[in-house]
């Protein structure tokens, strides 16, 4: 039965902080979804986390959307005239063809949904992902000690974007207009780029709240005509040539990405042009990359694992300090339990005589006995405690019959060197108690007082 109980006491606190952790990964999946999911901000999917309420309600304002399932599609809708790039999860993107966003035609703006570094390094866009939030909250667009120079932000107010913060990246001149506790952020230039840290405004299950809605339909709305990037999962490696063997490129995004800003804010595209390649066609790259090498990780550690991995960390550090406290001593007042065995005094005494010879420790012996002696000299002469030794061998001299310079040395006198002095020591403390106990005026053994 003990034994039972023993395994329930580590079972149940261990079991309600496994279903706490579950609770918190569940509550945070729910919140956070995957954009590798197919559907994920799809204008045509009508779950929690489709884009078919705002696709609506575009439309209901009079912006023509356009869906695309592929980049060069989307990129040739660009070219017939101002138009709005919608690109939910540019990490579904293959690398060789995120170039092609930092080189849009001028009057164009791209909207990207939490972009990684990778992303934003390979787009050759200067700014650079800062901290992350567990879950994503509502902020007002002055949130962070800076007005918000983005009118569509200013106009939908509070709405669910702080989750991921962006910065530009070190060593940059990029002017940046920044809302939402940096959770928005606009590059302008010949192609203006918005970069939001939370889908949260666009997805079917938020976008009623607060102001979600007003600020998805005005960064995409402005131009009138929104291309929407609709990818089902990741995108398969550019094609550099067109079926029939005729050897023109279908289209020539950068490898290995582009240098569609040169670092000033400009925006200006790199030679060549937007749409053009710097390498020979076969995607090696023979020009070297104008945006330099990618600049050094400030947390190498905390880049080097995603955010959930340091939540579930801190999960578990608080489920161990909950088992440290469940097991550690109740606060309160002492307890009174029975001994499980009893000892005589005298063998109590006797062992700790034994320990004092086995260590060697006259000195600590004869101070114990000193302090007893004492002990009950005050008791039997009624000495107060606040006197000094000279003033007690006084005292005590006067009933035991002695010499005061005696009983100091006998009560307060050096440390024996031998056993024999030790022995020496009690036999005389002994008999120094004996006295005064039988001095006149004080009750003896054998008085029936």
């Amino acid at each position: 039965m003990r034994r039972r109980r023993r395994r329930h006491r580590v079972l149940v606190p261990l079991a309600l902080a496994a279903a706490l952790l579950a609770g918190t990964i569940a509550a945070h999946e729910l919140d956070q979804p995957d954009p590798g999911e197919p559907g994920f901000l799809s204008p045509v999917a009508t779950d929690d986390d489709g884009g078919s309420r705002l696709a609506d309600a575009l439309r209901a304002r009079g912006v023509t959307v356009a869906r695309e399932t592929d980049l060069l599609p989307a990129l040739l809708g660009l070219d017939r005239g101002p138009a709005t790039l919608f690109v939910p999860a540019a990490e579904l993107l293959h690398p060789d063809t995120l170039g092609a966003l930092g080189e849009l035609p001028a009057g164009r703006r791209l909207v990207l949904v939490d972009p990684s570094r990778r992303v934003l390094e390979s787009a050759g866009l200067p700014l650079v992902p800062t901290d992350r939030r567990w879950a994503t909250r509502a902020v007002s667009p002055e949130a962070g000690g800076r007005p918000c120079a983005v009118p569509e932000a200013t106009r939908a107010g509070v709405a669910a974007a702080g989750l991921q913060r962006y910065a530009a990246t070190p060593g940059t001149a990029a002017a940046l207009d920044r809302c939402y506790a940096d959770g928005l952020v606009r590059l302008p230039g010949r192609a203006e780029v918005v970069v939001i840290g939370a889908s949260d405004p666009f997805r079917n299950d938020r976008i009623a709240e607060h102001g979600n809605e007003a600020l998805a339909t005005g960064l995409l709305g402005v131009h009138g005509r929104v291309v929407w990037l609709d990818l089902d999962g990741p995108a398969p490696a550019p094609t550099f040539g067109r079926p029939g063997g005729t050897g023109e490129p279908a289209w020539s995004p950068t490898p290995g990405g582009s240098t569609g800003y040169d670092g000033d804010g400009s925006g200006e595209a790199g030679p060549g042009g937007p749409g053009t390649a710097t390498g020979d066609g076969d995607g090696s790259g023979d020009a070297p990359d104008a945006a330099g090498p990618p600049p050094p990780d400030d947390h190498p550690l905390l880049d080097a694992f995603p955010p959930w991995f340091w939540a579930l960390l801190l999960q578990l550090a608080l489920v161990a300090l909950l088992i440290v406290l469940w097991r550690a001593r109740r606060l309160g007042p002492p307890v009174t339990e029975p001994l499980p065995v009893e000892v005589r005094s005298a063998e109590t005494v006797l062992g700790r005589a034994r320990l004092y010879q086995r260590a060697r420790a006259r000195g600590p012996a004869a101070a114990t006995l000193r302090t007893a002696a004492l002990g009950r000299l005050r008791g039997r002469l009624d000495l107060p405690a606040t006197l000094g030794p000279a003033e007690v061998a006084a005292r005590v001299a006067g009933p035991a019959g002695g010499s005061p310079e005696q009983i100091h040395e006998l009560l307060f006198g050096a440390a024996p060197q031998t056993d024999t002095e030790l022995l020496e020591l009690a036999r005389s403390l002994d008999r120094l108690t004996r006295t005064v106990a039988a001095a006149p005026g004080r009750p003896t053994e054998g008085d029936p007082r």
